[in-house]
């Protein structure tokens, strides 16, 4: 009983810490929508040009597309005539950060974490993205041929074409399609969180695996193949923070979660060939590695990142917490309800 009593509390803490910023978030990306959709971002892109994988990082980054939607989306733009790396550089960035995850990442994980990963996320994307254009000049295009796989039930980039009130489409995408696409992810990342933190004794991960690139190694063999959505993500690095992992280790499962998994590789394997799979896999997993390396390094030296690390930063009372998070669940439930309703 008090195992359970220990787990609920932990479970909740975590959510009414996130609750508020992620509220805030789908009205953000309900905003983004109206202004960039992603059928603007397949469109404009749909044509070879110069900056066009910085034009596709800039649009990318901020834009809140899960992990399974980017997969469509960027295969999309292969077809559409986008360059290879354009293509890499979108699916690499795109699903490590969204306003929604952004927001997130500061409640949990303070200031450092939230200015680092949207800048790892376009360092990444656009190293991989011209490397891999230049490493494949010469591979033959037969991409016209290959046929988008079909868009998965999250749908992530879609608000309703056909809805004659763009505000009101925009605010449904807002607070209720990405609730419905993140829900289970996310549910099973404070489930995770919480166990991490109940059922391991303290400092038990770091004081398993120590420090430097083991750790990292552990990490990301577990990240890669894994679905986990950006916001997913945060409680889960943030639990293993607190459980003595080293902030680059818990930063290399911020990238190498939502930038790959087993359906993003098999989907470029298809799309874009063996050559840029193995390419795109290989980036991702340099960055990450790179990134925690000088995450642990600014963590060791410099006092403003450690004072940093595990601080809670809403700076709301409780009961404003507790009301968020008691929202953030009603909607994530109706969502859900709707969403399997619609399948019988």
């Amino acid at each position: 009983m008090q195992f359970i009593i220990q787990f609920l509390q932990s479970f909740w803490l975590t959510a009414g810490e996130m609750a508020p910023y992620l509220l805030f978030g789908f009205f953000a990306a309900a905003i983004s929508v109206m202004i960039v959709r992603p059928d603007f971002i397949e469109r404009h892109f749909g044509l070879n040009r110069k900056f066009s994988i910085m034009k596709a990082i800039l649009l990318g980054v901020p834009l809140p597309l899960c992990s399974c939607s980017v997969i469509p989306v960027a295969v999309s733009l292969r077809r559409y005539g986008a360059s290879r790396g354009a293509t890499i550089a979108f699916l690499i960035a795109t699903p490590q950060t969204g306003v929604d995850s952004i927001v997130v990442t500061y409640s949990l994980l303070g200031p450092v974490f939230t200015i680092l990963r949207p800048i790892a996320a376009f360092i990444s994307g656009f190293t991989g993205g011209y490397f891999i254009d230049r490493l494949t000049a010469g591979q033959k295009n037969n991409e016209p041929t290959v046929q988008p796989p079909d868009k998965p039930e999250c749908n992530c980039e879609g608000t309703d074409r056909k809805a004659i009130n763009r505000v009101t489409a925009a605010l449904s995408y807002g607070f209720f399609t990405i609730p419905r696409d993140i829900g289970n992810a996310l549910i099973i990342g404070l489930i995770i969180s919480a166990l991490i933190g109940t059922v391991l004794p303290e400092n038990f991960l770091g004081n398993l695996m120590g420090t430097g690139i083991k750790p990292m190694l552990v990490i990301m063999l577990i990240a890669i193949p894994m679905y986990v959505c950006a916001t997913a993500s945060v409680p889960v690095a943030a639990a293993l923070l607190l459980n003595g992992i080293t902030p680059g280790a818990a930063f290399v499962f911020l990238i190498a979660g939502p930038a790959t998994n087993a359906a993003a590789i098999a989907a470029v394997w298809k799309a874009l060939g063996k050559k840029t799979a193995l390419l795109y896999l290989l980036f991702v997993t340099v960055f990450a590695l790179t990134f925690g390396f000088a995450i642990d390094y600014l963590f060791s030296t410099v006092e403003l990142f450690s004072s940093s690390m595990h601080a809670g930063h809403s700076g709301l009372p409780l009961w404003a917490k507790n009301i968020s998070a008691v929202i953030l669940f009603c909607l994530i439930a109706v969502a859900r309800a709707s969403s399997l309703r619609k399948r019988k």
